[in-house]
C-alpha cells in the first residue's frame, strides 16, 4: 500500500540538482503506489518564524502568520513520510528550507494546546505532528564525510524532536553547477528510496 508523501524543496533552482534529486525520488515512489505532494518553498510565500509564542489556537492555520505555509501545514498532517531535499548552503539547508522547518514550530504548539484540552483531540493533534518517516535529499559541492557531518547532526536531531523516524538519506557532494547531477549514481539511489516506500 503507497503513502502519502511531503516534498518539501529548498532549491532556488527550479531545474537544478536538488530537483533531479526529487523526481527521480518521487518517480521511485509514485511507481510503488505512494502519492507525491511536492513544494518548491523557495518559490513560495513563506515568512521567517517571528518568535511569537503565539500560535496553535487553531489547528488548521496554527501559525498567526497566515501566508503559504498554510498549504504546507495541511499536506503535513496527510502526510505520511517528510522528505527534506535541499542544496547545501553553508553546511546546512537554505534560508528558505529553514524558514519551514522554523514555522512547524506552531504545529508543536497546536498539540501542546490539546494536550491542554486533554481528550480525543490531543490524541488526534500529536498523531499529526508526530509518528512520520522522514526522508533528507542532498547535493553539495565537497564531497567529504566532514563536510555532511554538521548536516546529519542537525537531521537527526531534528527526527529526535518531531518524532520522525529516519527512512534513509542520500548525500551527494561533487555536483555543485545545476546539472551537474547527470548521470550520477545518487539519482538511482534516490528512485530506489523512493520506490522503498510502500
Amino acid at each position: 500500500m503507497g503513502k502519502n508523501v511531503l516534498v518539501l524543496n529548498g532549491s532556488p533552482r527550479k531545474h537544478g540538482n536538488t530537483a533531479a534529486l526529487v523526481e527521480a525520488f518521487s518517480k521511485g515512489a509514485e511507481q510503488t503506489g505512494s502519492t507525491v505532494v511536492r513544494f518548491d518553498v523557495a518559490l513560495m510565500d513563506i515568512a521567517p518564524c517571528r518568535g511569537c509564542l503565539g500560535g496553535g489556537a487553531d489547528v488548521n492555520s496554527p501559525c498567526v502568520q497566515k501566508d503559504d505555509m498554510d498549504a504546507i501545514y495541511a499536506a503535513y498532517r496527510a502526510a505520511d513520510v517528510v522528505v527534506l531535499a535541499s542544496p547545501m548552503y553553508c553546511w546546512s539547508f537554505t534560508a528558505q528550507e529553514k524558514a519551514v522547518l522554523d514555522r512547524l514550530f506552531a504545529l508543536m504548539e497546536a498539540s501542546m494546546c490539546a494536550a491542554a484540552a486533554g481528550g480525543a483531540e490531543a490524541a488526534a493533534a500529536a498523531a499529526e505532528s508526530g509518528g512520520k518517516e522522514c526522508v533528507l535529499i542532498m547535493p553539495a559541492e565537497e564531497n567529504t564525510e566532514r563536510n555532511f557531518a554538521p548536516i546529519i547532526s542537525y537531521y537527526v536531531t531534528l527526527c529526535e524532536r518531531m518524532g520522525w523516524r529516519d527512512r534513509g538519506r542520500v548525500l551527494v557532494g561533487g555536483v555543485y553547477e545545476a546539472g551537474a547531477i547527470a548521470g550520477n549514481p545518487a539519482l538511482d539511489e534516490a528512485f530506489q528510496l523512493g520506490a522503498s516506500l510502500a
